[in-house]
């Protein structure tokens, strides 16, 4: 089960990779400054996949405005990342979680999933500037897509 709210968030450095090269990024880079969203997808370039970091591209000024910083976060390699957020325009990172570390520190890895082992959940987090997790969304049914007007209710709260 995802970590509850009212956690303190696992802090992590995870890499991220755009034509400038390959770049860390951690979560206690936004702790005292903004918020953070964290969205875990289980796997590049998949429809499922594509369309959510597709909707929360279109809506990034809102994440913006609402002084949150948003990161995709699955187990590919940055370079595959790099990649889709090329062929998707995306205007926020994507974060490799190649060694499973940080998807188990948030407790959102599939054992199993169509055969792969070890997978994001598709999980949702948002967290706090003093780095408590203020909301929590996972599920065991990859089809299914966060509920994104919660995660920004959450964001306002």
């Amino acid at each position: 089960m995802a970590l509850a709210t009212g956690t303190k968030a696992p802090e992590f450095t995870l890499k991220t990779k755009n034509a400038e090269g390959l770049h860390d990024i951690s979560l206690s880079n936004n702790l005292g400054k903004k918020k953070t969203v964290l969205l875990f997808f289980p796997l590049a370039f998949t429809s499922v996949c594509m369309k959510e970091m597709c909707d929360v591209n279109d809506s990034i000024t809102a994440y913006n405005d609402l002084n949150a910083a948003v990161y995709g976060i699955s187990v590919d390699s940055p370079f595959a990342q790099e990649e889709m957020a090329k062929v998707d325009g995306l205007k926020f990172p994507l974060l490799s979680d190649f060694n499973k570390d940080v998807s188990e520190a948030y407790d959102v890895l599939y054992a199993d999933l169509l055969g792969f082992k070890g997978v994001s959940k598709r999980s949702a987090f948002v967290i706090d500037e003093n780095g408590v997790i203020t909301y929590s969304e996972s599920s065991d049914d990859p089809h299914d897509l966060p509920n994104f007007d919660a995660i920004k209710a959450a964001l306002q709260a």
